[in-house]
């Protein structure tokens, strides 16, 4: 695609302040969604298209502590083999849907909406 990025709008009046944590989810992934869900609202970046996600993320999260209480008791090898594939099959699903969300370090670090003062192309000789 040649030309300029389309400026990013923010979704004003649309975040979601509260909604209560879905009953289906695992015990895990609900102490997860308590613990990102007042984080996300208070941004005001959560909309009701996010949530989804958020299940998804709360989902992976709870599978990863739950695994890891399985790898430390578990002594048959093969299973101790299985549990940590699911694990790290979860922890990159956390990571990647965080990153997402905006849970994680390096995406909270990046800029959602830039100012237009911050997009100054006044100084490029190539800006038409």
């Amino acid at each position: 695609m040649k030309g300029r990025k389309p400026e990013i709008q923010p979704t004003e009046g649309v975040a979601m302040t509260a909604i209560p944590c879905p009953e289906w989810l695992a015990e895990d992934a609900r102490a997860e969604w308590g613990r990102v869900f007042p984080i996300l609202t208070e941004r005001r970046i959560l909309t009701d298209a996010d949530l989804g996600g958020l299940e998804n993320y709360c989902i992976a999260i709870g599978r990863v502590r739950q695994m890891e209480a399985k790898i430390q008791t578990e002594q048959d090898p093969e299973m101790l083999l299985k549990f940590i594939r699911v694990q790290d099959k979860a922890m990159a699903t956390a990571r990647q849907i965080g990153a997402e969300l905006g849970v994680t370090p390096v995406s909270r670090s990046r800029p959602a909406v830039r100012d237009k003062e911050e997009d100054d192309d006044g100084d490029n000789p190539l800006n038409v």
